[in-house]
C-alpha cells in the first residue's frame, strides 16, 4: 500500500474514531434529558388525579413521552389505553382545511371565489378565504338549530344549510372585518369541497389524507359506527353525585353531537395521539401539500383595516417568548377536550386527548406545555 493511500486510511479511522466519541459523550446526555422529560411530565399528570385521556409528546417524529391516564369507561371501570380512540372535536378543522387546499391546488376552485358560486346560501360577499380563517361574520347555525329542529332527528349539512336558509339569522359583521371562529364556516367548506370535486367529503379525507399517511383508525364515523368500538373513548361529563363522571350522551337535548350527528367539515373526526403524530409529521414534507400551501395554512389572516388575526386555514397560530410561531388547535365537544401544539422550530410536538372534560385542563397544559418547551 502506497503512502497516499496509508494516509487517506488513518484519516478515515480517526474521523470514525470522532464520530464513535461523540455518539458515546452525547447519548447519555439526550438520554438524561428525555428521562428528566418524562419525569417531569409523570408529576404533572399524577398530580392531575381526576385527568382521564392520553398524553403524547415527540420531537422530530419520535416518541419521548406517551401515556393514558382514567378510563375509557366509567361506569365499568375500563381504564383507557394510551391507543384508544377519541372524539377529536375542531381538530377536525385542520384536515377540512386540507381537502380545500388539495382542490385549490388542482384548480378546482380558489381561495377567493365566492361561497354563493357553490352554495345556495343568504349571505353575500363571503369568499372562501374567509371561510378557511373565520372572519366570514356568519352566524351561528348550532343556535338555529337548537331552536327549530327537531331533536329526535339527525341532521347534517344538507338541513343546516336549509334551516339557515329558512330562518336567515342575520349576518355578524362584514366580511373580513374582524375574527370570529365559526363552526358554521367549515360546515361550508366541507359542501363546497363536495360541489367543487363530485365526491363525498368523508371518502376524500380517507383516500386523499387519512389511508396515504397510514392513518390506520382515523376516520369520520357515525354514532352507531362509533358505539361498537371496543377502544372507543367515551366521553364523559362531571355531576355532584357519587359516580362523579358519567357519559355525556346521558343528556341527547343538550349532547349537539347527538342530533347534529351527520355534519361534516368542523368536527367528527376520530382518532388517537399515534394517527395525529403522522399526521404532523407529513405536514413537514410535500407528501400531502406543495410548501406554499402549507405556508398559507400557517399565516395570519390580514383583516379589513390591516390587522391580523390568530388564525391561518384550520390552525391556530401564537408566538412564543422567543419569538417562534406555533401552530395548534383546541378542541371542544360534550365531555372531550382535544389539544395538538407543533413547535416547527425544534419540531417539538404535544397531542393531549381527554374525554372527561376535566376542569382544570388549561392550568394542566400550561404545565405540559413549559415542560416539554424547557427540555
Amino acid at each position: 500500500m502506497n503512502r497516499k493511500r496509508l494516509t487517506q486510511k488513518c484519516i478515515m479511522m480517526n474521523i470514525k474514531r470522532i464520530h464513535l466519541f461523540a455518539l458515546l459523550f452525547f447519548l447519555p446526555l439526550l438520554g438524561n434529558a428525555q428521562v428528566s422529560l418524562r419525569s417531569d411530565l409523570k408529576k404533572i399528570l399524577l398530580d392531575e388525579k381526576d385527568f382521564s385521556g392520553v398524553v403524547l409528546v415527540a420531537k422530530e417524529g419520535k416518541i419521548l413521552f406517551h401515556e393514558s391516564y382514567g378510563y375509557r369507561k366509567y361506569d365499568q371501570h375500563i381504564r383507557l389505553k394510551k391507543n384508544d380512540v377519541f372524539e377529536l372535536a375542531s381538530l377536525s378543522k385542520q384536515f377540512t382545511a386540507g381537502i380545500i387546499m388539495m382542490l385549490q391546488e388542482e384548480g378546482k376552485l380558489q381561495y377567493d371565489d365566492p361561497v354563493d358560486k357553490y352554495l345556495a346560501i343568504p349571505y353575500r360577499n363571503i369568499t372562501i378565504r374567509h371561510l378557511l380563517n373565520h372572519t366570514s361574520g356568519l352566524p351561528d347555525y348550532q343556535e338555529i338549530m337548537d331552536r327549530y329542529w327537531d331533536k329526535t332527528k339527525v341532521a347534517g349539512n344538507p338541513e343546516i344549510i336549509e334551516y339557515l336558509n329558512r330562518y336567515s339569522p342575520p349576518a355578524r359583521f362584514i366580511p373580513g372585518e374582524k375574527y370570529e371562529y365559526s363552526n358554521t364556516g367549515y360546515v361550508f367548506l366541507a359542501s363546497i369541497a363536495e360541489k367543487a370535486s363530485g365526491l363525498n367529503f368523508i371518502d376524500m379525507c380517507n383516500t386523499r389524507i387519512f389511508r396515504p399517511l397510514g392513518m390506520k383508525v382515523t376516520d369520520i364515523r357515525t354514532l352507531g359506527e362509533k358505539s361498537v368500538m371496543k377502544n372507543f373513548a367515551i366521553g364523559h361529563v362531571p355531576v355532584k353525585n357519587p359516580d362523579r363522571f358519567v357519559r355525556a350522551d346521558s343528556f341527547p337535548s343538550s349532547n349537539y353531537t347527538i342530533w347534529l350527528g351527520n355534519r361534516k367539515g368542523p368536527g367528527r373526526i376520530s382518532s388517537n395521539a399515534t394517527d395525529l403524530l403522522k399526521w404532523d409529521q407529513a405536514l413537514y414534507s410535500a407528501k400531502l401539500f406543495k410548501r406554499a400551501s402549507l405556508e398559507a395554512a400557517w399565516s395570519p389572516a390580514r383583516l379589513n383595516g390591516g390587522d391580523l388575526s390568530p388564525y391561518g386555514f384550520g390552525w391556530m397560530l401564537k408566538w412564543n417568548e422567543s419569538g417562534e410561531k406555533v401552530v395548534w388547535h383546541s378542541g371542544d365537544n360534550p365531555g372531550y377536550m382535544t389539544r395538538i401544539f407543533r413547535y416547527t422550530a425544534d419540531r417539538k410536538t404535544i397531542i393531549v386527548l381527554c374525554n372527561n372534560a376535566y376542569e382544570r385542563f388549561e392550568p394542566m397544559m400550561k404545565k405540559l406545555e413549559s415542560a416539554v418547551l424547557k427540555h
